[in-house]
């Protein structure tokens, strides 16, 4: 079998021949070339089988962000104030050495000391009256001008009663027992209404305080031990 001739201007087929390059259009953009990307390499889950773990060990878990402040505080939270020595109304107060909170009362009082009952402040009332009458009313002023240092009473002296300012946490002075027994006695003398109203407030009260007490800015407490006696 022959092999037909070639035709004039026609080039031969040559299989390792290359095809034609042709030219990159105009205006389109080219890119570099990424290199491949290669997952990164994850921890060790656990230890291997046989109970032995990688040479170095292994990495330590990232720690939870921490917050500034107490430990244990979170941002927008506040820790709870801590429980007050005392339970009454208003605001609380930290109890000095040498005292204690009555809850009854709602006063902090000197150790050894507690309110004065109603019936020893009745009975120091009626015990006045008779005092000032053996005493010829002078005897009983004289009496008064001298205890009244201590935060007494004639009566209060006898019945083993004193006056205790809680604003001051001290003894009633002179100046405030002053007051007390010659401000606030005449005017509940003098107003029918002030004396009625003063013996209802001792009656009703937590802290038993008539209006004299409240000039004086005073209550009245039991001292049976003399822990309030001044110290000679």
């Amino acid at each position: 079998m022959t092999t037909p001739p070639e035709q004039p201007g026609e080039a031969g087929h040559d299989p390792q021949a290359q095809p034609p390059a042709y030219p990159t259009p105009p205006g389109a953009p080219t890119y570099p070339q990424q290199p491949p990307m290669t997952p990164p390499a994850s921890p060790p889950q656990g230890p291997p089988m046989g109970g032995s773990s990688p040479a170095g060990g292994y990495p330590a878990p990232q720690q939870s962000p921490t917050y500034s402040g107490q430990p244990g505080e979170y941002p927008g939270y506040k820790p709870a104030p801590p429980p007050s020595p005392l339970y009454g109304y208003g605001q609380a107060r930290e109890v000095p050495a040498g005292m204690y909170y009555d809850p009854s009362s709602e006063l902090v009082l000197p150790n050894g000391t507690q309110l004065a009952s109603h019936g020893r402040r009745i009975g120091a009332w009626f015990l006045a009256i008779a005092l000032f009458i053996v005493t010829l009313g002078i005897g009983y002023i004289v009496w008064g001008l001298i205890v009244w240092s201590r935060g007494q009473t004639p009566t209060y002296q006898v019945l083993g009663m004193r006056c205790w300012r809680p604003d001051t946490n001290r003894v009633g002075t002179w100046g405030w027992m002053a007051l007390r027994e010659v401000v606030g006695r005449l005017l509940e003398a003098a107003i029918g209404l002030a004396a009625i109203a003063s013996l209802i407030m001792f009656l009703v009260l937590k802290q038993r305080r008539t209006i004299h007490d409240y000039i004086g800015g005073t209550v009245v407490v039991r001292d049976p031990n003399k822990v309030l006696a001044p110290q000679t």
